[in-house]
């Protein structure tokens, strides 16, 4: 089988390496997982500007790491749910609410509305139980925060897939199993 590894710089096309060096002014690092999807800039872009507009819906960035967190543990993604840990953590989350949240249990009803939702979502490839989208309507939720869920699940697993398919070294610290 092919070994896929993190492309070093001039690797990847010039389009691609626009926006990683954007990405290294931004974040103070370039992550493997963007580097990788940098092999396409097209799939870079598009994965970057469906985060950005993502980022402008319903759900707090606190709520988008806790989508991220759940889905990441459905699909088993170790490298999302490192970056997503400490990204979580650095949003407000203890160590205990992340493993609460990748287990879909947690003591907030609204958050635990979205992350059943999420999970459902994420487990039925795009189908719901029916329970859980009652229970997210019946949280407060509208069709736009429906859209926007979509939207931060598919997000997510495009990138649990890519470290799926490429299994790239994660250069964040490894996150504590569920027990």
């Amino acid at each position: 089988m092919k070994t896929i590894t993190v492309p070093a710089p001039g690797q990847v096309s010039a389009d691609a390496q626009l926006l990683l060096d954007q990405i290294q002014k931004r974040l103070g690092k370039v992550p493997n997982l963007y580097a990788t999807m940098g092999y396409s800039a097209n799939a870079l872009k598009g994965f970057l500007d469906l985060e950005a507009n993502l980022n402008k819906g319903v759900f707090s960035a606190k709520e988008r790491e806790a989508i991220a967190l759940v889905v990441s543990e459905v699909n088993g993604c170790n490298y999302c749910l490192a970056a997503h840990t400490l990204l979580a953590i650095k949003h407000g989350f203890t160590r205990e609410d992340t493993l609460a949240i990748r287990a879909a249990r947690v003591n907030d009803p609204k958050l635990q509305a979205i992350l059943q939702l999420a999970r459902s979502i994420a487990e039925q490839k795009g189908k719901a139980n029916e329970e859980t989208l009652e229970a997210f309507f019946a949280a407060g939720y509208q069709e736009a925060a429906l859209m926007d869920l979509t939207g931060l699940v598919t997000a997510r697993i495009f990138t649990n897939y890519v470290y799926a398919l490429t299994g790239i070294p994660v250069d964040f610290p490894a996150a504590e199993p569920l027990p």
